[in-house]
């Protein structure tokens, strides 16, 4: 291919001109034809000219009016065709045409100024000024037209939607226990149909999202469908207590026929004790040994001192944590767990310390930890023993409620809630007002409730979280990490990796996200945008450059792997739209995991389902009374048990020894 030379360029420009100084002759011919009288008037006029303008009539030029003016307006837009100029952003190319319209109307039409009866002259001059005028806008618009740029820099997709969509999984995949959500996403400027397919549930299902971006009610209230609907046993953690919980309970009313055995359905909520069951988290069938009695005594009081989950190993740390091991060990092995109940351990803290060591002294498998207590208490280190148990009384101290008690000192259902002969769906509510008390009896519950779901040969199971960081669930990482082949499959809602961080610490926080086999996200901003980002990964994308000089506009186009969804993106996600990864299983694969699309909702059928929601029925009649009678009760059997204990040792020499009592 020939090369464009300087040379070559200027001899272009040359024929142009000679085209549009063509134009110009034609265009003068026709005034000096259709004029001549004008021109005769103006003595303008040689028999010389004459002849030649004789000649090139009979070419049949001016056979027409318009003909000689079409040739001339012909040459013209030629000469136009290779015009360059210096590029103008600011040039419309809508604008410009219409001048162009404007040019030739102005051009053609000038001719009825000739049919003016008035002087030859007059009406000549007047002719010429506007056909010359239409013709000049012609050629200034013309000339404009080449400066326009053709690609402009910025067009109707700013924000480069069309490059950073990429396919996703269309495909609907099933099975026995998928959770499968119907979407839509945009590839390349068209709708298309998704399927967001969580076939492993027992990977880990992480549902972020900010306020409102429809974490419940575009994910979580399907999980729960889903799920009751393939016939798993369930927990449900309700932060704004009854929204899941009424979700839950009418799919189960409607799908009981599903199971096997049908489980039956339990309620903990600590504001209307009339529609609450009563569990007691530390059950003594379930402290089978010591170190099951200290995981409570951590959990308990890390749900009530959250800065304490980053000062794990500091002494005023771990010494209230011992103290409170100690006593919920000795109400277990004391007359065979009789009053092993959570309340139970709440009034005994608060016991005299002279009493209270004399008593625990008399448990053998204690001994190793309340030493360091009784140590400090005969050497009158009172400045030292109260700063080791005075903050876990203070803290349990926060328990004392007739209602709280009622509850936890029941025993309406027990915390193993995928026993194939017994299976259970069981929903506890919290109250955001009350986060800090109820959020850490709740934890216990939790803790208890999981090491007794997370076995083998028991039932599919779904442990359900709603705002997940307001309770304290110590080595989550570890049950999502084992609960997989025990089929457990743990769905973690939060709003934020910040939030998580600031109750669980940094480290806790980034193993949740990173083991957590599927992740699905509304709008979440900062460090959690960055990290999903970084998640998804890249794709290839067009890049369009350009570059403009005096003369031209030169376009340079490629392609480079850049992030599928910049964090930005997902920091502008409307309510109901989604980003994340699938996880799949070895004879289930599939082949596009990430996603970023809009969840499909029956909002109608929705609200039709929510219209005939059931209330969850009364489960007792609570005579006035009852519960303060139930609170005195607790209080009155640790008296009881004090007495009988110290009466019992100093009856007994081979335990007076033992007796601090002053």
């Amino acid at each position: 291919m020939a090369s464009n030379t300087g040379e070559n360029d200027h001899a272009l420009h040359r024929i142009l001109d000679m085209t549009r100084l063509i134009s110009l002759a034609l265009l003068g011919l026709h005034f000096y034809y259709y004029c001549y009288t004008a021109f005769a008037g103006w003595d303008l006029v040689s028999p010389f000219t004459d002849r030649i303008i004789e000649n090139i009539a009979k070419t049949g030029l001016f056979s027409s009016f318009v003909k000689t003016k079409l040739f001339a307006l012909g040459l013209l837009a030629i000469s136009l065709l290779g015009a360059k100029g210096r590029k103008e952003e600011k040039l419309s190319t809508g604008v410009l045409l219409l001048y162009i319209a404007a040019g030739v109307c102005i051009y053609f039409l000038s001719q009825s100024i000739l049919a003016v009866d008035a002087g030859a002259r007059s009406v000549s001059c007047i002719y010429f000024f506007v056909c010359t005028a239409g013709y000049l806008l012609i050629l200034s618009a013309g000339t404009m037209l080449s400066r326009v740029i053709r690609l402009k820099l910025t067009g109707q997709d700013i924000f480069n939607r069309y490059n950073e969509s990429f396919p996703q999984s269309e495909k609907l995949i099933e099975n026995q226990y998928s959770i499968n959500l119907p979407a839509r996403y945009y590839l390349k400027g068209r709708l298309r149909r998704s399927w967001i397919n969580f076939i492993n549930p027992f990977r880990g299902i992480l549902v972020l999202g900010s306020p409102g971006s429809g974490k419940t009610y575009f994910v979580i209230r399907h999980i729960i469908a889903q799920h009751i609907q393939k016939g798993f046993s369930m927990f449900v953690y309700d932060f704004k207590f009854d929204d899941l919980t009424k979700i839950t309970y009418n799919t189960w009313l409607q799908n009981k026929h599903v199971y096997k055995v049908m489980p039956r359905f339990y309620v903990i909520n600590f504001d209307d004790l009339s529609r609450s069951h009563r569990c007691n988290p530390i059950e003594p069938s379930g402290l089978l040994d010591i170190t099951d009695a200290a995981e409570s005594a951590r959990t308990i009081l890390m749900g009530l001192n959250k800065e304490w989950i980053k000062r794990q190993g500091d002494f005023f740390v771990e010494s209230p944590i011992n103290f409170l091991t100690a006593i919920i060990w000795f109400l277990r092995k004391y007359h065979n767990g009789a009053f092993c109940t959570l309340p139970h351990v709440i009034e005994l803290m608060q016991v005299q310390q002279d009493k209270l060591f004399t008593i625990l002294r008399t448990e053998p498998e204690i001994q190793t930890l309340i030493s360091p207590f009784v140590s400090a208490f005969i050497n009158d280190a009172t400045q030292q023993l109260e700063g080791q148990i005075a903050t876990a009384q203070i803290s349990m101290a926060r328990l004392s409620s007739a209602s709280l008690y009622y509850v936890l000192s029941g025993n309406d259902f027990s915390l193993d809630i995928n026993d194939p002969k017994e299976p259970k769906i069981v929903c506890m509510g919290n109250n955001p007002e009350k986060i800090l008390t109820y959020g850490a009896v709740l934890s216990l519950y939790v803790t208890r409730l999981i090491k007794l779901v997370n076995k083998k040969g028991k039932l599919k199971s779904s442990l359900i979280f709603d705002e997940f960081p307001t309770i304290y669930l110590n080595h989550v990482d570890s049950l999502m990490a084992t609960a997989r082949s025990n089929r457990v499959s743990t769905t973690l809602g939060l709003q934020d990796l910040s939030q998580l961080r600031k109750e669980y610490g940094r480290e806790q926080a980034d193993v949740i996200m990173n083991i957590t086999g599927n992740i699905i996200s509304g709008q979440v901003s900062g460090d959690t945008a960055k990290q999903l980002s970084e998640r998804v990964g890249r794709i290839m994308q067009d890049r369009t450059s350009f570059s403009i000089n005096r003369t031209d506009t030169s376009v340079s186009r490629s392609k480079q792997l850049d992030t599928a969804i910049p964090p930005s993106r997902i920091n502008a996600l409307s309510s109901g739209e989604f980003v994340g990864l699938m996880s799949d299983n070895p004879d289930q694969k599939i082949e596009l995991k990430a996603f970023q699309c809009e969840i499909i909702n029956d909002h109608q059928q929705i609200r039709k389902q929510q219209t005939a929601y059931r209330d969850v029925p009364l489960i007792r009649n609570l005579v006035d009374g009852i519960v303060q009678r139930n609170f005195d009760q607790i209080r009155q059997d640790i008296a009881d048990l004090i007495d009988s204990e110290i009466a019992r040792m100093l009856n007994d020499p081979e335990l007076q020894y033992l007796v601090l009592v002053k």
